[in-house]
């Protein structure tokens, strides 16, 4: 048996953890600590800042779960991928949004491989820079998948490659996005939300947004017309949910900003591959299955595409992105960590943060 160097300074990673049964890799610096399932989705689960002992991915109330142990009670599509998902971080690709068939094959919510295990090997240990590489593929739809995932010693970024590659040999439409959720307890009605300057529309309005509203950052309506000040988080006692859409960004970053910690996560991508930043708003006003009123969480999620790949308001063409036979695409995105109290004004691509 191969024992890796265990450091306990500078950048440190290993495949050498299982939590609840998964396969666990672990990535962390002086700052920053990322854990990742393997053997489920290559989800990210964890990723803390250690000064502030901060864990900003939002956890479902049931969490990780090993699901080789349990059998689902009925075949929903919709209902299996959410017993499972644990919140977190996904890569979700090649479909994303509800359940849909795709060229014959019946697909659950969020496309298949966030419940399938991930390949994993480490590409680099040194007490400079540490990288991990998650693959899969893909069985209903035709697709090879990889994931890499890096930090640098006494850097809060952690820069994520994903790389998508149809092996089919025609073509083959995909949707594809980051699926970031955080939620409480670093979520709270005083944090702040920035982001570059988008427009915003409502494809379908929920209990705090207005139904077919269309505008731009940061001002949006409720259902009886009144302004929405999307830099705010209303309280879990208002009861509200909501679905929307950024595009047009003319940057790809947005931040949130927890002032009472005096810390905030944000991330950046490239807007010329997710041209979408999908909003999905839960305080404490969703009932029913899954969340039960119980959940204070958002999901900022860049998406190539609209849900399932649905045409924008007013339009016939359809937002899903089309590979040719063996065409691959590549985009990275980065997570970065920071401290400020009144928030952020600028993230560039390479997660150097400017706060206000």
């Amino acid at each position: 048996m191969h024992y890796q160097d265990e450091r306990t300074t500078g950048c440190r990673i290993s495949d050498s953890w299982t939590y609840r049964g998964l396969k666990t890799v672990v990535l962390e610096n002086e700052i920053v600590k990322v854990s990742i399932l393997a053997d489920k989705g290559a989800d990210v689960f964890e990723l803390v800042h250690k000064k502030s002992d901060t864990e900003f991915m939002w956890r479902t109330p049931w969490s990780v779960r090993n699901q080789s142990l349990s059998t689902p009670p009925t075949g929903n599509g919709d209902h299996i991928w959410h017993d499972a998902y644990i919140g977190g971080w996904q890569t979700i690709a090649p479909t994303g949004g509800p359940p849909q068939e795709y060229a014959n094959a019946d697909l659950g919510q969020h496309t298949e491989a966030t419940l399938m295990p991930w390949d994993a090997v480490i590409l680099e240990d040194t007490p400079e820079r540490v990288s991990a590489k998650f693959t899969v593929r893909t069985v209903r739809t035709p697709f090879w998948i990889e994931k890499t995932v890096t930090i640098e010693a006494n850097s809060p970024v952690v820069t994520v490659t994903d790389t998508l590659t149809n092996q089919a040999e025609e073509n083959a439409e995909a949707e594809w996005g980051q699926h970031v959720t955080l939620g409480d307890p670093f979520l709270t009605p005083n944090c702040r939300l920035d982001m570059a300057p988008a427009d915003h529309f409502v494809p379908e309005g929920g209990s705090r947004l207005k139904d077919g509203h269309v505008g731009v950052w940061p001002i949006a309506e409720d259902p009886d017309g009144n302004t929405v000040d999307l830099t705010k988080f209303p309280p879990k006692s208002d009861r509200l949910q909501d679905y929307s859409v950024f595009k047009n960004q003319t940057e790809g970053w947005y931040a949130i900003t927890n002032p009472d910690r005096g810390v905030g996560f944000g991330l950046s991508y490239p807007v010329e591959t997710f041209k979408y930043l999908w909003y999905w708003q839960v305080f404490g006003g969703a009932m029913g299955y899954p969340w039960y009123g119980r959940t204070y969480n958002v999901g900022l999620e860049p998406f190539t595409s609209l849900s399932a790949g649905i045409p924008e308001p007013g339009s016939d063409e359809r937002t899903a992105i089309v590979f040719k036979p063996g065409e691959t695409r590549t985009a990275t995105v980065r997570a970065v960590v920071y401290e400020s109290t009144t928030g952020v004004s600028h993230i560039s691509q390479d997660g150097q943060v400017t706060t206000s």
